[in-house]
């Protein structure tokens, strides 16, 4: 019972992170992305050291902090120029960069598995990006400085917190403050500070639900399904993200693009799946 609770909860966190996407797409049109992520968490921050009460681990928390920081940042500006479902499928990029960055970190040598899965995402972004209709944009490339700093917070993570003197929760809050503090030096490159109702519910939205709700399910619930069951669940979130920016704002794929969303997919439940046939949990 409490498996089947976890993986609805775990679906639930996935389905808010998809819905991020055009949410935020909407939100930030004319708006100012760095002064967006900065509001965001600045919330998060707060929120964190009411919920989340744990003495923070100043030192590796801003130095995850840096880098989700640069994950928001370029993601959010990108968002601003690129489609909702692209953001979302080239965000998702970050999982099978992953081992490539564990091997400059801990030096866990990437597989043959591992690499062909990366190719095999590369071609399916190369499809996702159809030049005939939606050429490669500056918006796509910002995207995918995020997946690139996405995949060395998750390493980093997994470095930091395999010491027994470090726990998760106590890098949560440097990590907000200084995603916060960087986005605010930030936001006089990002244009004017227009503020729409649109804007505050997509900020308070993504800071409760996308950012603190979803925190304290992977925190509570990840466990008991383990990582890769996560992982395969996470998968779902730039197919939520193309399904309600559909909806919301009628984006639509060419079939060359839809073929290289299936790729992407395939890939990225390929190298999970083989991850957990090679030992992992």
């Amino acid at each position: 019972m409490k498996k089947i609770q976890a993986i609805t909860l775990l679906f639930t966190v996935t389905m808010i992170w998809g819905l991020t996407f055009p949410v935020q797409k909407i939100a930030l049109d004319g708006a100012n992305p760095f002064f967006y992520n900065f509001l965001r968490f600045i919330v998060s921050f707060f929120l964190s050291l009411l919920f989340f009460r744990k003495k923070p681990s100043w030192g590796k928390g801003l130095i995850l902090g840096l880098f989700l920081a640069i994950a928001y940042a370029s993601q959010t500006s990108g968002l601003k120029i690129t489609s909702s479902t692209k953001s979302g499928f080239i965000t998702s990029l970050y999982i099978p960069l992953v081992p490539f960055f564990s091997y400059i970190v801990e030096m866990i040598k990437p597989t043959l598995i591992q690499f062909l899965t990366f190719l095999v995402s590369i071609f399916g972004l190369y499809m996702l990006n159809d030049p005939s209709r939606d050429p490669f944009n500056i918006g796509d490339l910002l995207t995918l400085v995020c997946a690139v700093s996405f995949a060395i917070h998750v390493v980093l993570i997994t470095h930091f917190t395999k010491r027994s003197d470090v726990d998760e929760i106590s890098l949560i809050a440097p990590q907000f403050l200084l995603t916060a503090l960087i986005n605010l030096c930030l936001t006089p490159l990002g244009g004017g500070l227009k503020i729409s109702m649109e804007f505050i519910f997509a900020m308070v939205f993504s800071a409760l639900l996308a950012t603190i709700f979803a925190l304290w399910v992977q925190l509570k619930f990840q466990k008991e399904v383990g990582s890769n069951v996560s992982a395969l669940i996470y998968v779902g979130e730039p197919v939520f993200a193309a399904i309600f920016s559909f909806l919301i704002l009628s984006e639509k794929l060419s079939f060359l693009q839809i073929s290289g969303m299936i790729l992407l997919i395939c890939a990225i439940i390929f190298g999970i799946a083989y991850k957990r046939d090679s030992g992992g949990d």
